[in-house]
């Protein structure tokens, strides 16, 4: 239900602050600050806390627009997975481990997806955040909530996929949907594949998703001309996409394509491993890219929901963020200086990869990178006309 502004608050959450819809509101948690994928697996990084910690030392960020995430009960998430699914999560917590048995059925303890200590905690945590956000927006007329941990979009209804458990963007766009929105865009910028949020909405006339991404990366899906039904677009872009082609693309094609759609609300996929610092694509992007983008796509919609998603090394990924974050707050990133609260939050971050062996002094001491503009290509350019 729609309210006016001065009923607002009574109609939602109590975990929403006051200042929302007026303020966004980010939603974070600290499960993330110990727990890990394992010492191997990409995700082995902090990612989450880190910019929780760096909005909070720049001061973009106080406590009266923090949210601490809720974790999503197995009923919750029964709202796209299946209940024998969940239930093998949450047994594979209570366990630390699984039988083969599984391990095949649901894709758990193998191809990059491990079981962990918090298998399910954490998943969970996730996608409570986008279910509380998908109601919360679905009761007002405006708002703007950015949900770090969110942007799972490879989760599959009964099995784990490419790092996800849960599909937090999907448990997210159904809240909005079972609210009463009528259309909700999804756009993602992660260097892989939104497919198992495409997927998920393929026969559903109420959502419309875009992905752009890596040609020929994982999961190699996605080609121009998959439209889902009619309900997607897809943008396979070739390696070294720089910032000048990103900007084509949302300009040339997406913004064209979500004005004709006129959403009710829009999540963005916020995935920066299509950045040049990422080890998991070979797009080139800059930050300066992905916070042009975020801020362009914000303007089709009165409600946007920002997730997370991709994003592999961490001095990276907390810059990224919190210059996102800093955006939706009318701040440019470009002019935020960094002090030494600041720049300790950064220092104290470990990698372990070739690339974080050495880091250049950049990644301490300020939020934007430099920019990587260039030619626009004509495969780019191809994709814009190919996707009216």
């Amino acid at each position: 239900m729609r309210v006016r502004d001065s009923q607002i608050q009574e109609h939602l959450d109590p975990a929403i602050p006051d200042v929302f819809p007026d303020r966004p509101i980010l939603i974070g948690s600290e499960i993330y600050r110990k727990s890990r994928y394992g010492a191997t697996h990409p995700l082995s990084i902090q990612r989450v806390t880190p910019v929780m910690d760096l909005a909070r030392a720049l001061g973009l960020l106080d406590e009266s627009r923090f949210v601490d995430s809720p974790m999503a009960t197995p009923d919750e998430l029964a709202r796209f997975h299946a209940p024998d699914y969940i239930a093998a999560v949450v047994a594979a917590e209570r366990d630390g481990h699984v039988s083969d048995e599984v391990k095949e059925r649901y894709n758990i303890g193998r191809s990059g997806n491990p079981v962990f200590p918090e298998i399910f905690s954490r998943p969970a945590t996730a996608a409570g955040a986008s279910l509380l956000a998908g109601r919360t927006l679905a009761a007002v007329e405006r708002g703007t909530i950015h949900s770090l941990a969110g942007g799972t979009h490879h989760g599959r209804p009964a099995m784990a996929y490419g790092f996800c458990y849960f599909n937090d963007p999907v448990l997210g766009i159904l809240a909005m949907l079972d609210g009463g929105l009528s259309r909700v865009l999804y756009v993602d910028l992660d260097a892989h594949h939104g497919d198992g949020v495409q997927d998920a909405f393929h026969d559903e006339d109420r959502v419309l998703t875009i992905s752009i991404h890596e040609d020929d990366r994982w999961p190699r899906t996605g080609p121009a001309e998959d439209r889902a039904g009619g309900m997607a677009r897809n943008f396979p872009v070739p390696k070294d996409m720089n910032d000048t082609e990103l900007r084509f693309l949302i300009e040339e094609a997406i913004l064209p394509i979500g004005e004709g759609f006129r959403p009710d609300a829009i999540v963005i996929q916020s995935g920066c491993d299509a950045l040049a610092d990422d080890p998991q694509s070979k797009l080139s992007l800059s930050n300066n890219a992905i916070w042009e983008a975020v801020q362009r796509l914000s303007s089709l919609a009165p409600r946007v929901l920002v997730v997370g998603g991709g994003g592999y090394n961490p001095w990276a990924v907390a810059r990224c963020w919190t210059g996102i974050w800093a955006h939706l707050n009318g701040t440019d990133p470009r002019g935020i200086s960094f002090d030494k609260e600041a720049e300790s939050v950064l220092r104290e971050l470990f990698w372990n990869h070739s690339r974080g062996r050495n880091p250049p002094a950049h990644w301490f001491t300020t939020l934007a990178d430099v920019p990587l503009e260039g030619d626009v290509r004509s495969a780019v350019q191809d994709l814009a006309r190919l996707l009216p």
